[in-house]
């Protein structure tokens, strides 16, 4: 794709970036269509500290900035403080992903000429170029952050760009090393967790046992997350056969979210909840499973070739809550293992 005739100057550009970590993983398709239509472009990204190790994996980032504020905190003066320090940047333009009220607050106050984003919370005055979403033009998380890239209607880039994590090969030796993993099994990456909440999470009995098939043919298992997923992967671990848990290693909290990333790259199928993790491993273009509960593979999907979605259809889902409203969560229960040792092994065949 061509750069617009006025783009040669290099456009400073600030992104108010994502507050979840897939939703990041996902913003780089927007940086990827930024770096193609402004070749010249400085992209700066305002978003909170934790993802500066996973922007400094996105080459397409100039430099990043932290957003000092818990997740939903207002501090109106600590937003113009920051703001006056934006001023001497001189930034040309800002794109705002969230659609919050507050998030827009910072590129207005350090009157950076053109200010891009979704109408959202009641921002008029805050953005200069605003958005209407079609929600049937732009279905998918991706499609709404690659628009902001393009003058209002133009059409997409088709394809899409896909995000494509950098990985650190040695830093993954080290990792190996560190936690004493095997070098030579093949590795299955289990992602348990999702921070969202239960109506996303596959049950762990569902997960120890495409674990435990694998396990039997000599594959290693490796769960990761966070901390807070820490307790999930131990229960999957518990619901494998004593003789099999040597083989699975929870690395759930003992690892940075970069260093997810590396151990990610030398996974050799992953298995998934829709989360941070699964948007990670198809940034990486790992062979991998995403099994869906209360959300839906038509709005965030895994932006990869070398992926596979599985949903259940019920009568009252897809229903995007945090817990089941009717407490049976069929969508998961149902999804039995075998279903996903199946689309595993089309992906290890098709290489």
């Amino acid at each position: 794709m061509t750069a617009d005739p006025d783009d040669s100057s290099g456009p400073r550009i600030l992104v108010v970036g994502a507050s979840w970590v897939g939703d990041m993983v996902m913003s780089q398709a927007l940086f990827m269509a930024l770096r193609q239509r402004h070749p010249g472009c400085r992209t700066t990204v305002l978003a909170p500290a934790w993802s500066r190790p996973l922007l400094a994996r996105m080459p397409q980032i100039d430099s990043a900035i932290d957003l000092p504020f818990a997740h939903g905190e207002f501090n109106l003066g600590g937003r113009l403080a920051l703001a006056r320090g934006l001023q001497p940047k001189r930034f040309d333009r800002a794109i705002v992903l969230p659609n919050s009220f507050k998030s827009a607050l910072i590129p207005a106050f350090a009157g950076i000429p053109v200010r891009t984003g979704w109408r959202g919370e009641m921002r008029f005055w805050l953005l200069n170029d605003i958005r209407l979403l079609d929600r049937q033009r732009y279905p998918l998380m991706v499609e709404r952050f690659v628009a902001l890239a393009y003058p209002e209607g133009r059409p997409l880039p088709d394809p899409l760009p896909r995000p494509r994590l950098h990985a650190d090969a040695e830093r993954l030796t080290a990792l190996r090393e560190q936690f004493g993993l095997d070098p030579g099994a093949p590795v299955l990456a289990l992602c348990p967790g999702a921070e969202f909440g239960p109506a996303k999470r596959w049950p762990e009995r569902h997960y120890a046992s495409v674990a435990g098939t694998l396990i039997a043919r000599g594959w290693q298992v490796w769960l990761l997350g966070s901390a807070r997923d820490r307790d999930v992967a131990a229960a999957v671990i518990a619901a494998l056969p004593a003789t099999q848990r040597h083989s699975a290693h929870n690395l759930a909290g003992a690892t940075e979210l970069v260093d997810a990333v590396d151990l990610l790259a030398g996974a050799d199928l992953v298995v998934s909840n829709d989360s941070g993790l699964m948007h990670i491993a198809a940034a990486l273009n790992r062979p991998l499973v995403v099994v869906y509960g209360a959300s839906s593979p038509a709005f965030t999907p895994p932006l990869s070739e070398r992926a596979e979605t599985l949903a259940i259809p019920v009568d009252c889902g897809p229903c995007f809550q945090r817990e089941c409203p009717k407490r049976h969560l069929k969508c998961l229960n149902d999804l039995q293992p075998e279903l996903v040792l199946a689309a595993g092994e089309r992906l290890l065949a098709n290489g």
